[in-house]
């Protein structure tokens, strides 16, 4: 538990210090923009080996008796998780976390203005369920605590970053999945939606058809239904 813990705070902590702007400002000017990102890159996966190497040397220890139901949760929000969290990085929203500097709002953002930190969320609550066991749930729980914890922080980074212009992008949006639509916005799917849709089936596909699953995590997801 111990060691558990110590892994999480340090993952918690990569991904909060650097996010500071002047903590990340600083570092950049004294090692250089190429260096930063690929030490940063490595410490992270590093860390999150450690993480999940730390978890399963935890005593097993069961929450509650496994059904086929609770594996069908874990299928329904873990690609759902794996969607937003690609949708999320490919389309541009100046408001959250993405790839793309634009300063337009994907079609994503109808969804939810944060679909990466709910994408993460919905991935790792998924998993929750079809585990049933204590340190599932400090593993995939602390995941979707964070990734939820990080929203307002991020709401107000972007508030201070755009200015006036946050409230004319925040308009077309909301925090919460699907709370735009109530506003009178219409469904659409882009180019990065469409990617995101094609490339979650195929990582889906592998995972649980293929053995890409058993593979990386030695348990099959769908043994229980066999």
């Amino acid at each position: 538990m111990t060691e558990f813990l110590a892994a999480f705070a340090l993952f918690v902590a990569l991904h909060s210090i650097p996010a500071v702007p002047a903590i990340r400002s600083g570092i950049i000017h004294r090692v250089g923009r190429p260096i930063y990102f690929a030490g940063y890159s490595t410490v992270s996966i590093l860390a999150l080996i450690w993480v999940f190497a730390s978890a399963l040397a935890m005593d097993y220890m069961p929450l509650w008796e496994l059904r086929p139901w609770h594996a069908a949760v874990t299928f329904v929000l873990a690609p759902l998780g794996i969607f937003l969290v690609i949708a999320g990085l490919l389309s541009a929203n100046p408001l959250s976390i993405t790839l793309s500097p634009s300063l337009a709002l994907g079609s994503v953002t109808k969804i939810t203005r944060h679909p990466v930190l709910w994408g993460f969320a919905a991935w790792a609550g998924g998993h929750i369920a079809a585990n049933g066991d204590l340190r599932s749930l400090l593993l995939f729980g602390g995941f979707a605590g964070f990734a939820l914890a990080a929203i307002p922080m991020i709401e107000k980074r972007a508030k201070r970053r755009l200015g006036s212009a946050w409230t004319d992008l925040a308009e077309h949006t909301s925090i919460w999945p699907l709370a735009a639509y109530s506003k009178g916005g219409q469904p659409m799917i882009d180019m990065p939606m469409l990617l995101a849709v094609l490339m979650t089936a195929a990582m889906t596909a592998w995972l649980l058809l293929a053995g890409g699953h058993g593979a990386m995590f030695g348990a099959d997801p769908v043994a229980i239904f066999a």
